[in-house]
């Protein structure tokens, strides 16, 4: 799978989140920012991703998903935004 694939699938199955995927072949990192995400512990939010993506996880098409979760304000101060 490339990143723009799976950029694709989250988000035609998550309504109202952005993402940025990096990664190559089986294995990618996954930042998703969303109001979604509000209120929500980090298990929970991580399990909204990995729902998303649980047949192509079951499928073996993705095999390592390192996941990072932001609300909007949490994105604005996030390091990783910095460069983004």
């Amino acid at each position: 799978m490339h990143p723009s694939e799976v950029k694709a699938l989250l988000e035609s199955r998550l309504d109202g989140c952005e993402f940025h995927i990096q990664g190559e072949g089986c294995d990618f990192q996954v930042v998703a920012v969303g109001e979604v995400f509000e209120g929500l512990s980090r298990v929970k939010r991580q399990q909204l991703i990995y729902g998303a993506l649980s047949g192509e996880i079951a499928s073996g098409a993705l095999h390592a998903v390192t996941i990072r979760t932001y609300t909007p304000e949490q994105w604005q101060s996030a390091a990783e935004n910095k460069g983004a």
